[in-house]
């Protein structure tokens, strides 16, 4: 086994290189080794985790999973491997090494019922296979014991990869009209700042503090018609933007319609408040001008 002094200048391992957190999280931290699909197959719970027992890295953070929402419908064993046998086998491999884990998962592990906000300990009960894989990760790695946080966020959004603020602004290209569904309400947070808390939660991890599940989303609360609206309007596109039900949109994955999460622990456990989306979007639109 390599032993590793635990500090914070030591390097944190990292799942993912390409994508949106993934992304951020290598813009914010010099600290950060990022493994992309060349390095690390995420198919191969096995290779994974020998990466983990082999590392100098002091801690881990799982910033890749199988996204892709609807195709999942087709590919619910590849997805099911990605997203829980994967992270599974890396919260055990950290476990063995006492290293901190840090998980990302998502709003789809519940039904979207209500419109109360989803605590942490509220029943699960995902729609679709990339919620029931995604929970399936969680369960394994509540399950192996180690000292691991499970952070669940929602409505992703960055100036890079692919993601509904590029998909709006592409779309007001060529329209001065869109009809967006507004019965889905939820938190849209910015992959910086879930980069962020990430690196905040690994730290505190590093210095004693126990894991758990977490929610983290961007406040205020709102649909996708509203996202829309405010997206255009920062970005000065006059797009008329009218609300329709989920049932004039329909998806091969269900999606949940109430996202509002409860953030309210990991204020608590480790000082992070949710951010305010309508800032963050403003600095991803600042960032996609700059490039």
């Amino acid at each position: 086994m390599i032993q590793t002094p635990t500090t914070h200048d030591a390097p944190i391992l990292v799942f993912g290189r390409t994508g949106q957190v993934a992304t951020e999280l290598q813009r914010q931290s010099d600290r950060v080794i990022s493994l992309g699909r060349e390095d690390a197959d995420l198919s191969d719970s096995n290779a994974c985790a020998k990466i983990i027992a082999e590392t100098e890295a002091v801690a881990v953070i799982n910033a890749a999973a199988y996204t892709a929402v609807d195709k999942a419908e087709e590919e619910e064993l590849l997805a099911t491997c990605v997203n829980g046998e994967t992270p599974k086998a890396m919260a055990e491999a950290c476990a063995a090494r006492g290293l901190p884990f840090v998980h990302i998962s998502t709003d789809y592990v519940f039904d979207g019922s209500g419109t109360t906000p989803w605590r942490p300990t509220g029943p699960t009960g995902p729609l679709g296979a990339y919620g029931r894989s995604k929970l399936a990760g969680e369960n394994g790695i509540l399950a192996a014991g180690g000292n691991a946080a499970i952070l669940r966020t929602s409505w992703v959004f960055s100036s890079h990869g692919n993601n509904f603020v590029k998909t709006m602004l592409r779309l007001a290209e060529t329209r001065d009209a869109l009809t967006i569904v507004g019965d889905q309400v939820g938190g849209p947070t910015s992959a910086a700042d879930i980069a962020a808390a990430c690196i905040k939660i690994a730290n505190a991890m590093l210095a004693g503090q126990e894991g758990g599940t977490y929610h983290f989303s961007g406040a205020p609360d709102a649909s996708w018609a509203d996202f829309a609206r405010e997206i255009f309007d920062q970005a000065g596109r006059a797009v008329a933007v009218t609300d329709i039900p989920s049932s004039d949109y329909p998806t091969p994955a269900k999606r949940p319609a109430n996202s509002r999460m409860d953030c309210g622990d990991i204020q608590k456990d480790f000082d992070i408040s949710r951010p305010d989306w309508r800032v963050s979007l403003a600095a991803v639109l600042k960032d996609l001008k700059g490039n």
